[in-house]
């Protein structure tokens, strides 16, 4: 009994080599799991559920494939494929889950994230989020032609790596982009839940936590741009590895 968690694949045409890897976890280990949740950024960039991309139609029929064998899979938007809809979730055959949200594991509930709503320290990128996820924006952007959206999210790849340079030469890159302790906090006092399960932030750890008295566990997910890694849950604990 073991249920799987991954995030922050960044799936793209560049990397086919964790692409391939991707598409072995869900035929090997992944079929044996009880359940499979990917918490975000999935993919690199996503510009809407009619880009015919090949990486696409290769995740979708490999999860597919996976929901249909009987392991149920669960997706929360990230800050790169927040505009992925039902569309294609149903070719995925994948349930699309709100940011946050609560899953019950083997008699423990647990507070599932992203982890950008953490990042509460870089105001600049909160700003992009507020704006990025207003439905009128999302709107109007996915009624732009293919070409345009793929160059517009190209330009916010590009704003994305200037605006983190820029943290870099001012010092403040560890702290600003990492989550923001205060948040956290008041996340965990906010759900009263003693677990929380994000990425985002590509600092895989297991953080034990104070928070008013209160024993709290924090545990962020590895990013898959050089390896995989996944957290397995199961009744008896939860290990962390890479792939």
């Amino acid at each position: 009994m073991t249920t799987l968690f991954i995030s922050d694949l960044h799936l793209d045409p560049e990397r086919p080599e964790i692409t391939r890897l991707f598409g072995e976890f869900i035929e090997g280990e992944a079929r044996g799991a009880d359940a499979l949740y990917i918490l975000g950024d999935l993919f690199e960039a996503w510009v809407g559920d009619d880009d015919p991309s090949e990486t696409g139609a290769f995740v979708a029929s490999k999860l597919k494939a996976l929901a249909g064998a009987g392991v149920p899979v669960a997706f929360i938007r990230g800050n790169r494929d927040f505009l992925l809809g039902e569309d294609y979730a149903r070719r995925a055959g994948m349930a699309i889950l709100p940011d946050p949200a609560v899953a019950m594991l083997y008699g423990t509930p647990t507070l599932l994230m992203h982890g950008d709503l953490l990042c509460t320290d870089d105001t600049a990128y909160q700003q992009f989020r507020v704006q990025t996820r207003d439905p009128r924006w999302q709107a109007q952007f996915l009624s732009q032609p293919l070409p345009a959206r793929i160059a517009f999210a190209q330009q916010a790849r590009a704003a994305s790596a200037a605006h983190q340079s820029g943290l870099k030469d001012q010092g403040t890159m560890e702290t600003i982009t990492d989550v923001s302790p205060a948040t956290v906090a008041d996340t965990f006092r906010r759900y009263g839940i003693g677990r929380l399960i994000h990425g985002h932030t590509h600092r895989p750890a297991i953080h034990e936590l104070d928070v008013e008295g209160r024993a709290c566990q924090r545990v962020v997910l590895g990013d898959w741009y050089d390896q995989g890694s996944v957290l397995r849950v199961a009744p008896d604990g939860i290990r962390l590895d890479m792939l």
